[in-house]
Order: structure tokens, then C-alpha cells, then sequence
């Protein structure tokens, strides 16, 4: 008899797991994809290896990767009416051959930490609780840790970062280039978007149903943050700047099309708690390496401000559109790249005629030590200097895998790619 019911409380068992798998993967579509047959062109430095993991996810954003090896993506446009799909690889060959759509909204952040996941819609943050394989254990009922965050008509997205003291990192994007006054050239001053938008707050990884009036207001004066990272080695918070436009198009008095086309930089912060990157009083030109006056408030092209602004560590070109920031902790890849940061540029710099690219920084005791370098290329397909066709792809998320592999995703043709380097798989 005991034999008995001990195989009868083994049956009942094996069905319930039975049932909850079954469960996870109806609450969203799942489907084997077959292997991608893409040819990989990026230029690499020597000894490392690009491959194909993921292909046709569409636009997809920022992702994670498991200890299991699997792939959490976000895609900023609903694919079958998910926007957060599940990317597993059934057949061990390398290749994410089954995919599960889980959240209904679209979106760009996207983190994972102890038994949880972390997903950003565009107005706000949920997190999913995991299994001990980091799997979904509730599709459908995420936990709204956020809500309510400003989503207009432009730089909607959302990045999310978290410290090792239960706090969340969000950023909000400003809809507006300068703050201009209505049916005016001038700025508002005090600009009045900055207690909503251009900056970045903090929330607890932990609490529901948080909003602005319970979180802490951790930065300001940064007018479109997408690129994100807690950097573990140093214990602080780094962000990347997408920069203003419209220089010459509302100013021609001040800025040529061609100032117009290179101008203003693309920056790079570490920031403490209150810092003020300047934006929309101010912006950085990196041919002159100085904080310039905005136009909109009495700026010329040469009258300097900021005075109490922060100073960026990096500057960039300008519309190199940085989408992602890595902080490599990592073992696989040579010595000089630990600790460094891996950014993903999603644009195009008209200075540099380059973009599309992985760029690389190297680090030394937390801070910049040396310039920084063009990591991955040719994710474009084509020459940039005389284009002669469409873009291929557009680098935008950058994720490491627990074997210090690095991810790459593509939000055009919505790739993957897998890094690694020399022979380690």
C-alpha cells in the first residue's frame, strides 16, 4: 500500500509540473524557428567570433541572458501581441530555436536579478517572479513595480538598471529637444519638464505600485538616456546622453548645416546622486571640449555655461545614437577588456562617416583609460561613406552571458549575435 501511494504522489507530481509548463507556455504563443542561415560579416578584433543565436524577432531592444543560457528580448513594436518573448535553445547547436511571447506591451528595458525579471513598458516598470531555472513562474501576472511615467511623442523608452541595495534605475527620455517656450525660440527658465522628464529616478526593486511621488529624483539635466548601466566595480551608476538636434534648422544665425551635423556630442556620465548633466540650459561640444550656452538661452556657438553642470568622462560625435551600456565582468574575453564598457551605437556619426557600431572603452580603477575604440563593425552591411543599399542592421541591446560571452541584438532585422572569443564556445 505505501508503495503504492508513493507512486501515485510521484504521478501526481509529474502532472503538476506537467500542468505549470504547460501553463507557461500557452500564456504566450511558442514556436520553433528554424536555424538562421545568415552569413556573419562583422569585423572583428582578432581571435574573436561572431554567430548568429536569434533572427526575425523584430524590433527588438535591450535583453538578459539566464544561467541556463537562455534569452529574455524587449521589442519596442508587439510581435503577435507580445512584446517580451522567451528565446530557448531546445536542440543544444547553438541556435534559440523556440520562442514564447509573454508581456503584452512593448518596451526597451529589461533586467534580471536574483529570482526576478525585470520589464519596462513605456510608462512604467513590472517584474515577473522565476523559478530556479529562471523561468516565468506567472506569464500573466506580472507585479507593477512603476507607473505612470511620461510617454508622449518621442524618446518614449524606458532603460532600467539595479544596484546591489534594492534599487531601480529608470529613465525618462524628454519629448521636447530644448524646452522652448510655445510659438518662441527662447527656453522656459526654469524649465518646467525637468520635474517629469530628462533625468532619471530611482525606485525600490521591491515595493508595487510606485510613481514619481515615491521615488527619488537620482539625476537631472539629461535629456534622453537609452544606454544604462550599474557598474558592480565601482558601485555607481553610469549613463550615456543622447544629444539635442535642431541647431541649424532654428538657429542658422549661430550653426552651418555642417556644425549641425556634428554637433552636440554624445556624452558619457558617471553619476552620484543629484547630479545635473545640464540639459536644456547647456550642451557639450567635443571639438571644443567644453560646455556650450544653448541657444535657447543666449547661447551663440561660442558662449560657454554649465559652470555647475557635470563634465562627461567620454564625448562622441553626435548622432551616434548610444543605445546600450555593458559594464564587461566576464572572464572569456583577454584582460584589457575587464571592467571596460561595451556601448552599442544605433546611429550614424555625418564626422566620422561611421555607425552601426560595438564600440569598446577601456577602464582602470573605475575611470576611462584610453580612447575608445570601435569594438564590432559592419552590422550595417554597407559602406557608409557611399551607401549603395539599405541598411542590414542597427545594434541597439548589449547583454552578458554567464560564460562571459557577449550579446548583441539588432533592432531592424531583430538579430542576435553571440560573441566570443577564440576557441571558447
Amino acid at each position: 500500500m505505501k508503495r503504492n501511494l508513493g507512486r501515485a504522489a510521484q504521478l501526481v507530481a509529474a502532472l503538476a509540473c506537467v500542468v505549470v509548463l504547460s501553463a507557461y507556455h500557452h500564456q504566450g504563443k511558442t514556436v520553433k524557428i528554424k536555424k538562421s542561415k545568415e552569413a556573419v560579416a562583422l569585423q572583428l578584433p582578432t581571435g574573436f567570433k561572431a554567430t548568429v543565436v536569434a533572427d526575425d524577432l523584430g524590433a527588438v531592444r535591450h535583453l538578459v541572458v539566464t544561467k541556463q543560457g537562455d534569452l529574455y528580448v524587449k521589442l519596442t513594436k508587439l510581435k503577435d501581441g507580445k512584446g517580451l518573448y522567451h528565446l530557448r535553445d531546445t536542440d543544444k547547436d547553438g541556435y534559440l530555436d523556440q520562442q514564447t511571447g509573454i508581456g503584452n506591451y512593448p518596451g526597451t528595458g529589461i533586467a534580471l536579478q536574483n529570482n526576478y525579471l525585470y520589464s519596462a513598458s513605456n510608462t512604467g516598470v513590472y517584474r515577473y517572479l522565476l523559478n530556479a531555472k529562471q523561468e516565468i513562474l506567472k506569464p500573466e501576472q506580472p507585479e507593477s513595480i512603476v507607473q505612470g511615467l511620461v510617454a508622449k511623442t518621442r524618446d518614449v523608452s524606458k532603460s532600467i538598471t539595479l544596484d546591489k541595495q534594492g534599487n531601480l534605475y529608470v529613465t525618462v527620455g524628454s519629448y521636447s529637444d530644448a524646452c522652448r517656450q510655445e510659438g518662441s525660440g527662447k527656453g522656459q527658465m526654469p524649465c518646467p519638464l525637468l520635474d517629469s522628464v530628462g533625468g532619471i529616478w530611482q525606485f525600490k526593486t521591491d515595493k508595487p505600485n510606485q510613481s514619481y511621488g515615491n521615488a527619488v529624483h537620482y539625476a537631472t539635466g539629461l535629456k534622453n538616456v537609452v544606454g544604462l548601466d550599474w557598474n558592480s566595480n565601482t558601485n555607481s551608476l553610469f549613463a550615456l546622453q543622447h544629444g539635442r538636434g535642431a541647431m541649424h534648422d532654428l538657429f542658422p544665425q549661430y550653426y552651418t548645416p555642417e556644425q549641425d551635423a556634428i554637433l552636440p556630442a554624445e556624452t558619457l556620465y558617471e553619476l552620484p546622486k543629484g547630479a545635473d548633466g545640464g540639459w536644456p540650459y547647456i550642451y557639450y561640444d567635443h571639438q571644443k571640449k567644453q560646455k556650450m550656452l544653448a541657444p535657447e538661452y543666449g547661447g551663440d556657438g561660442q558662449k560657454t555655461g554649465g559652470e555647475t553642470a557635470l563634465d562627461p568622462l567620454v564625448a562622441f560625435p553626435a548622432h551616434l545614437a548610444p543605445n546600450a551600456l555593458l559594464f564587461y565582468t566576464g572572464n572569456m574575453f583577454p584582460a584589457r577588456y575587464k571592467n571596460g564598457a561595451f556601448i552599442a551605437f544605433h546611429g550614424k556619426s555625418a564626422e566620422l562617416q561611421k555607425g552601426y557600431v560595438v564600440a569598446f572603452i577601456p577602464f582602470k580603477n573605475g575611470k576611462p583609460a584610453g580612447k575608445w575604440e570601435i569594438f564590432a563593425d559592419n552590422f550595417a552591411g554597407v559602406d557608409l561613406v557611399q551607401p549603395t543599399g539599405p541598411i542590414q542592421h542597427r545594434p541597439c541591446g548589449l547583454a552578458q552571458g554567464p560564460d562571459g560571452a557577449l550579446y548583441v541584438s539588432d533592432d531592424l532585422k531583430g538579430t542576435v549575435y553571440r560573441i566570443t572569443y577564440a576557441n571558447k564556445k
